[in-house]
């Protein structure tokens, strides 16, 4: 077995998304000096993190989760509270028109942590969802955040903490010498042939008609989606899951349905402005769950899939405790 790395020695991180992010932070909070390597630029376009949709929803989310992602997911929200306090922590809704009520049965039976209610708790949770839903889901204590906010502001703590982050700068982990923690999701397919790209695509609209608390989701039988609210009266519809590596755009069929779906959440979304259509390749492992690689002094992290932002903090920890304390997590960690 490799001996894990020794506490304060310096390490390179090789990718600046929110896997590299979190494990970098948590690294330099823990007394070792970070470098990170970023092949994009600061603008993080090309990476998936920027396209996300940001949910933190690990009972929302476990009706196709695995189970470690629940458990990740749950760890995670502390940790965004404790290092982002003013993260939104509003719970998620979910809600169904009558003729899709066995969907929404069917989510209850696979899901647990939330309450049920009803159309007058529907309406002082969402006034703007009044009248339109007479029952739907609640699960209490889960949360959102804005990719593009809240990566730039990770990036700027983790310079506060003496972190260097080098963008446009490619490397191939292999070639590096000392502590290397490889976040390059499917760039890393050099090391884990096993990756694959499942493609998600979102649309962004902006319309001052209708305000939302958190994240509502729709249980539909062909057009499952999330709605999350932004800042500037800005919505984030998603998500399409696409066993496809053709992230050149979002297809006609898809934005149909994406915003069709919404139409039916609420009728004001038909008057939105759409602001983007946007599309990026989750990394996933066959069985969808993620892992942590150790071989002899590199770390790969990799396989988030769709929970990036969900479960990013917790493998963050699991890295830096591993670095600091040799601690091991059997159900995410693997030694090759």
């Amino acid at each position: 077995m490799p001996r894990p790395p020794r506490p304060g020695e310096p390490v390179t991180v090789v990718g600046a998304g929110i896997a590299g992010a979190w494990a970098a932070l948590l690294l330099a909070e823990a007394g070792h000096p970070v470098t990170i390597h970023e092949a994009g630029t600061a603008e993080m376009v090309g990476a998936a993190s920027h396209w996300a949709g940001g949910m933190l929803a690990p009972d929302c989310e476990s009706d196709g989760a695995e189970p470690a992602v629940v458990r990740l997911g749950h760890r995670s929200i502390d940790l965004w509270r404790s290092v982002l306090p003013n993260t939104p922590l509003n719970g998620s809704l979910v809600v169904c028109h009558p003729r899709d009520r066995a969907d929404l049965e069917r989510l209850a039976r696979q899901t647990a942590g939330y309450e049920r209610v009803g159309a007058e708790r529907i309406a002082e949770m969402e006034p703007a969802l009044a009248g339109r839903f007479r029952e739907g889901l609640f699960f209490r204590g889960e949360g959102h955040v804005e990719p593009r906010v809240v990566l730039p502001a990770l990036h700027a703590r983790l310079r506060g903490l003496g972190a260097e982050i080098r963008f446009g700068s490619p490397v191939r982990p292999a070639e590096l010498d000392g502590t290397i923690v490889d976040c390059r999701g499917l760039g890393a397919r050099d090391a884990q042939p096993e990756l694959r790209g499942v493609k998600g695509e979102t649309v962004l609209i902006e319309t001052a008609e209708i305000a939302l608390s958190r994240p509502v989701r729709l249980m539909h039988p062909r057009w499952p989606i999330y709605v999350i609210p932004r800042t500037g009266n800005r919505f984030l519809i998603g998500a399409t899951t696409i066993e496809s590596e053709d992230a050149s755009g979002v297809s006609v069929r898809s934005a149909l349905e994406l915003m069709t779906a919404a139409y039916t959440l609420h009728p004001a979304f038909g008057e939105a402005r759409i602001i983007e259509l946007g599309a990026a390749l989750r990394p996933a492992f066959p069985d969808h769950a993620p892992r942590i690689v150790v071989t002899g002094r590199r770390i790969a992290v990799n396989g988030l899939y769709r929970h990036g932002f969900l479960i990013a903090p917790a493998l963050g920890e699991i890295v830096a405790n591993y670095v600091a304390h040799g601690t091991r997590d059997n159900e995410v960690m693997r030694w090759s």
